[in-house]
């Protein structure tokens, strides 16, 4: 097994229709994650959410993939170093 990292993924949702696909991917992954927030940006559109991981490289790589790919979202990790 992987050993566990701290990550950190921003999330921009630009489109409303994105929300519930952002808000289950993140439900489906909640074991790992550590907390959350989300700043809506209402002046300009958009949702900001970071959430804060304890988990394998893989996970949060699948996390970050799969919220990437949801149109209206985008996604980046950013890790802590070994």
């Amino acid at each position: 097994m992987d050993e566990n990292r701290v990550a950190v993924i921003g999330i921009i949702v630009s489109d409303v229709a994105a929300v519930e696909k952002v808000n289950s991917a993140l439900h489906d992954y909640g074991e790992h994650i550590v907390g959350r927030m989300g700043l809506p940006m209402r002046s300009r559109g958009v949702n900001v959410i970071s959430v804060v991981l304890d988990a394998p490289n893989d996970i949060v790589n699948a996390l970050t993939g799969r919220l990437g790919g949801i149109d209206g979202a985008s996604a980046k990790a950013l890790f802590r170093k070994l």
